[in-house]
């Protein structure tokens, strides 16, 4: 089941998801640059990890010398950084009316606990909503890449990137339904594209959401 949720009533809040090496913190960044020469008060922000119990939380999980950890145990601490994250960076920045731009969200959960780990979707998806206070992004951005592709842009892997190629595919296509699962919320763009293609295509999506009074 897609992720189902409550939408903020002020401010824009925009989530970029993929597999490894997609380049979301690429088209987060240039996407934030944008909008604040067009005005905007925007956070950039991540997950996991920006908050100072993120921080730890990351640290734990993505470290290979953690070594393996109950699937359950992962999702869990996964979920508690979401839960910071939503309370600490989110929900305030909202409130005052900004552009919110995070580098992955509730369906990276989905995607890597539930399809990559094989934990059951709906469990997942409730202790997200929990976590989250049912707090959902306006839009997700899906960049999607073969995972093969994506970890050959990078040398170094994390505990989760040095998951196998049958994690990894299991993770693209977990996005990949998502996305259909629930068109109007999503933009698929291929991340096999110019950078600056995709920021195009991720601007003008964007663009036509800002609300009327932060134009």
């Amino acid at each position: 089941m897609p992720f189902q949720g409550v939408y903020a009533e002020c401010g824009l809040f925009v989530c970029l998801e993929g597999g490894e090496g997609a380049g979301k913190s690429t088209q987060a960044r240039l996407l934030a640059r944008r909008l604040e020469a067009e005005g905007h008060e925007v956070l950039l922000t991540r997950e996991p990890g920006d908050t100072l119990v993120g921080a730890r939380v990351r640290e734990l999980l993505l470290d290979p010398a953690t070594g393996a950890m109950a699937d359950r145990t992962e999702a869990l601490l996964y979920a508690a950084d979401k839960a910071e994250h939503v309370e600490r960076v989110v929900l305030p920045a909202l409130e005052r009316g900004a552009v919110v731009v995070t580098d992955r969200y509730v369906d990276s959960t989905l995607a890597y606990q539930g399809a990559g780990r094989t934990l059951d979707r709906d469990e997942l998806a409730w202790v997200a909503r929990w976590a989250t206070g049912d707090l959902r992004p306006h839009l997700t951005v899906l960049l999607d890449l073969d995972p093969v592709r994506g970890m050959g842009r990078f040398e170094g892997r994390d505990r989760i990137e040095s998951e196998g190629a049958d994690f990894h595919l299991r993770v693209r296509q977990e996005f990949l339904r998502l996305a259909a699962a629930d068109p109007q919320r999503y933009l698929v763009v291929d991340a096999t594209a110019a950078p600056d293609a995709v920021g195009e295509q991720v601007w003008s999506r964007v663009a036509a959401l800002l609300p009327e009074r932060a134009r």
